[in-house]
C-alpha cells in the first residue's frame, strides 16, 4: 500500500474517531455537554416528547367560550359564558370503571395489611343505591364486585377518595415505567411506609429494589450512576383529577367543529345539533348518551331499549365525541378539580382558570434545606401550607389557602342585611357590621356559626363541582356547561370520576 493512501486512510479513520468522540458544546459557555472531564452538566434531547400513560387521550389545547350554552331553567345564574384558553393535557379515554378501582383496593390491602383502616378508608359507599321507595338492595350487593358490573363506571367514590386513587394509579404507572426501563426490579413484598411513591423517590426518600441505575456524567460521584431524577423526563407527571375548564373543553371538542380558527358551530351537547338521538342512517333514532328522558322512562320500550341501560352502561357504551372520549355526556357524573362559586364573566382568569388552590412545601428535616422529614403513614411525603412568611415580596400570592381569593368582597358578594359580618374576638364571636357571601372564622363557615339558627349554606370550601349528568338526569345536565356541587367527602350512585394529566412541552403531538 502507498504511503499516499494509508495517509487517505488514516485522515478518514481520524475523522470517523473524531466523530464519535465529539461532544454537544453549550452555544452560550462552550462547554460540553454530558462530558465527566468537564464537570458533567447533563443535557437532554431537543426534541423530548412526553409518553402517553395508560388510559389516556391527548387533548389538544386552545380557547373557547366557557360556560351557559343553553337557557338556565334552573336560574341557577351560576356559570356565566367567558372566553378562557385551555393548555394542552391528557384526559382518560373512559371513567373509572369498578375494576380499575378494586385493583388500587387489592394493591392497598395487600401493602397495607397491618393497617386495615387504609382500605376501609377507600371503599367505596356502596349503600349510595338505597332508597326508601324502590328496591335497590340488588345494586348494593352486586354492582360493584360482581365480574357481570366489571366495566361499568365506578360510584359511591367521594371527591377525597377520587384524588386518594390518583395519587396512587402516578405512584403505580411510575414505578412499572421504571420497572421497564431496566432501573427497578419488581418488588411484590412492600408493605406499609416502604412503598414506592413517585415524589418520595424522586427527593431521596425511597430507593426501592435498584436493578440498574441511570449513568451519572458527576465527576464527583464515584459509583458512576445515579437514580432517574425530573430531568431526565422518564416519570410522568401525576394523575389527578381535571380542572372544570379541562372538562367542559375535553367533553365539548370543538375541535370537530374547527376550520383553520374558525369555530363554525357551537354545541350544546359533546356531539352537534339539540337533539340527543343520533342522526346517521344506520344508527337513527339511537340515543347519544345514557339519560332519563322522562319521568319513569329509564331505558325504553322492551324490545327496543333505546339506551340499553336501566342504571349505568359499560364504559365504552355509545360514541366517543371528537376527541375520542367516552360518555362525557350521561351514564355518571364526573368530579371536577374545582371548588364551587358561583362565576361571574370577570372573577375567573383568562388561561388555565381553576378555584380551588391551597399552596404546600415539603417539610424539611431537622437539618434544614435539602433534607425532608420521613414519610408520612402511607409512604407519601409530609407537607405543609405555605406561611406568609414564605410568600414574603411576592406579588402573585400572600398566602397558601387562595380558595377564598376575591371571593366576598363587595364586587362578588350578596347583601345578606339580616345576616351581619362576624369575627372572633377576645370575647368570642363578635358581629363587626356589614356581611359578606361565604365568611370564615377560623375556618369555620358560616354553615357552622348560624346552624343553629336557621343560617346556613351547602356552599363552602369544601363544595366540590361535578359535571356531564348522569343516568338518573334529564338532558338538561348533559350540556357541558351545566354544573352542579356536593360536599367533597360526599358520593351518590350517579356520580363517578376519570382522570387527567398535565402535558409538558409543546402542545401539540405533531
Amino acid at each position: 500500500m502507498s504511503n499516499k493512501k494509508l495517509f487517505l486512510y488514516s485522515l478518514v479513520a481520524g475523522v470517523f474517531v473524531l466523530g464519535a468522540c465529539s461532544k454537544e458544546v453549550s452555544n452560550s459557555t462552550g462547554w460540553n455537554y454530558n462530558d465527566s472531564k468537564n464537570g458533567g452538566f447533563q443535557k437532554y434531547d431537543d426534541y423530548f416528547e412526553q409518553e402517553t400513560g395508560p388510559g389516556l387521550v391527548l387533548i389538544e389545547g386552545g380557547s373557547f367560550m366557557m360556560g351557559q350554552v343553553q337557557q338556565d331553567v334552573m336560574y341557577d345564574w351560576n356559570n356565566a359564558t367567558r372566553k378562557v384558553t385551555v393548555s394542552s393535557f391528557y384526559m382518560d379515554e373512559t371513567e373509572v370503571k369498578n375494576l380499575d378501582y378494586r385493583e388500587y383496593l387489592h394493591w392497598i390491602g395487600r401493602v397495607f395489611s397491618e393497617n386495615r383502616e387504609v382500605y376501609w378508608a377507600a371503599l367505596p359507599d356502596t349503600l349510595v343505591w338505597r332508597n326508601k321507595l324502590a328496591y335497590n338492595e340488588p345494586m348494593v350487593d352486586h354492582y360493584f364486585r360482581h365480574p357481570s358490573y366489571q366495566n361499568y363506571p365506578v360510584v359511591g367514590v367521594s371527591w377525597t377518595q377520587a384524588s386518594d386513587y390518583c395519587i396512587w394509579r402516578t405512584d403505580r404507572v411510575n414505578e412499572r415505567i421504571l420497572i421497564r426501563e431496566g432501573v427497578l426490579s419488581e418488588n411484590i413484598d412492600q408493605a406499609g411506609t416502604e412503598n414506592f411513591n413517585t415524589e418520595a423517590y424522586l427527593n431521596g426518600l425511597y430507593e426501592g429494589a435498584v436493578r440498574a441505575n441511570v449513568e451519572d456524567y458527576n465527576p464527583n460521584n464515584s459509583e458512576g450512576t445515579r437514580p432517574v431524577r425530573e430531568e431526565d423526563g422518564i416519570l410522568l407527571p401525576k394523575y389527578r383529577l381535571p380542572t372544570e375548564a379541562e372538562w367542559e373543553f375535553a367533553a365539548l371538542a370543538l375541535i370537530g367543529n374547527s376550520v383553520d380558527e374558525r369555530i363554525y358551530e357551537r354545541r350544546i351537547y359533546p356531539w352537534n345539533g339539540h337533539y340527543t338521538r343520533n342522526p346517521e342512517v344506520k344508527q337513527r333514532g339511537r340515543m347519544m348518551a345514557n339519560f332519563t328522558r322522562g319521568r319513569g322512562d329509564q331505558m325504553g320500550v322492551a324490545g327496543r331499549l333505546n339506551d340499553a341501560a336501566d342504571i349505568t352502561a359499560p364504559v365504552l357504551s355509545y360514541w366517543p365525541n371528537d376527541y375520542g372520549l367516552y360518555c362525557m355526556a350521561g351514564n355518571v357524573n364526573e368530579w371536577v378539580l374545582d371548588v364551587y362559586r358561583a362565576y361571574s364573566s370577570e372573577d375567573v382568569q383568562e388561561f388555565r382558570p381553576f378555584r380551588g388552590n391551597v399552596f404546600s412545601k415539603y417539610r424539611l428535616g431537622e437539618e434544614g434545606k435539602g433534607t425532608f422529614e420521613e414519610r408520612d403513614s402511607l409512604g407519601r411525603m409530609w407537607k405543609d401550607p405555605v406561611t406568609t412568611e414564605d410568600a414574603f415580596g411576592r406579588t402573585n400570592y400572600r398566602q397558601a389557602d387562595n380558595i377564598n381569593y376575591l371571593d366576598g368582597d363587595r364586587q362578588s358578594s350578596i347583601d345578606y342585611a339580616d345576616v351581619p359580618e362576624v369575627e372572633e374576638g377576645e370575647e368570642g364571636v363578635v358581629e363587626t357590621g356589614s356581611s359578606l357571601m361565604y365568611q370564615q372564622v377560623n375556618g369555620e363557615t358560616r354553615e357552622t356559626l348560624y346552624a343553629q339558627e336557621g343560617w346556613f349554606t351547602l356552599v363552602n370550601d369544601h363544595s366540590r363541582v361535578y359535571k356531564g349528568g348522569g343516568w338518573r338526569d334529564r338532558a338538561y345536565y348533559l350540556a357541558p356547561g351545566s354544573r352542579r356541587f356536593l360536599d367533597q367527602d360526599k358520593a351518590a350512585d350517579d356520580l363517578g370520576f376519570r382522570c387527567a394529566m398535565t402535558r409538558v412541552g409543546k402542545p401539540t403531538a405533531y
